[in-house]
């Protein structure tokens, strides 16, 4: 028996997603405030304190507590907010992407009720599915995981869904099988997966690398899902275009190539 709602879905879109997830009758759906984007009439809107899951609810009020200041350490909110169909037919309520990329659908109950994920991976879920902080086996992952090594972990037996950036790849891992992967470049995967942080070693890594002096391994079976632009990376690289003066990009040209541009023009 399913202890999470079952939720029906549809993904609209190529490189900016939305998802609109169907509900029946008193069913609901949870997510990240800030991801509503539509909702049909006779959905009621609810801010409730942590997920909303079993285990959320689990302990009385302390155990509210616990369960949703894990939330904090990883940088989401105390809340999340709940959609309900309190009518008699179907409703639809959709929820977007806060960037460019794609939206990956995870069925819980087919990857064992259980998968890591970016801290801010997690877009949405039927209710029922649980969202806390995945606590780190190893002490060099706590103490240098730059990127995203506070993990999340969902659980459960319903639908998920997350937002990567840029085209996402999904991967088998056979037994054994080991992958180096720059750490912000993981959406998430399954529990079964050994992951751990590896130094770079070398001088000339330490200080000229441009990929960073720590990346993440990733060792089979299971299934991971990979993102080729961390929005991190994206971020970065736009504040340093708007801080840098635009003659270091044609130093042959200089103020000339921003005329081109445009720039010069008024």
């Amino acid at each position: 028996m399913m202890n999470n709602h079952e939720i029906d879905y549809r993904i609209f879109g190529e490189e900016m997603q939305y998802v609109e997830v169907e509900l029946d009758p008193n069913e609901t759906a949870i997510a990240e405030p800030g991801a509503f984007m539509m909702m049909d009439d006779g959905i009621a809107m609810e801010t409730i304190f942590g997920d909303g899951s079993q285990q959320s609810n689990s302990g009385g009020l302390f155990g509210k507590l616990l369960n949703a200041g894990k939330r904090v350490l990883v940088g989401e909110s105390l809340f999340m907010t709940a959609f309900t169909n309190i009518g008699s037919g179907k409703r639809h309520v959709s929820f977007a992407s806060p960037y460019p990329g794609k939206i990956i659908p995870i069925n819980l109950q087919h990857m064992g009720h259980r998968i890591i994920c970016q801290k801010d991976a997690f877009l949405c879920a039927a209710k029922g599915v649980s969202v806390g902080i995945e606590f780190q086996k190893r002490l060099g992952t706590g103490l240098f995981g730059g990127e995203g090594f506070i993990m999340e972990k969902l659980e459960g037996d319903g639908m998920a869904f997350l937002h990567a950036s840029g085209f996402v790849k999904e991967k088998i891992l056979q037994p054994g099988e080991l992958i180096k992967i720059d750490t912000g470049c993981i959406v998430g995967f399954t529990a079964d997966v050994d992951y751990d942080i590896q130094f770079v070693g070398g001088i000339k890594n330490t200080l000229f690398g441009g990929e960073g002096v720590f990346f993440a391994t990733l060792r089979g079976p299971g299934m991971v899902w990979i993102q080729s632009l961390p929005i991190s990376r994206l971020a970065g690289r736009i504040l340093q275009y708007g801080t840098t003066s635009r003659r270091e990009e044609g130093s042959v040209l200089g103020g000339l190539g921003n005329i081109l541009d445009g720039d010069g023009w008024r």
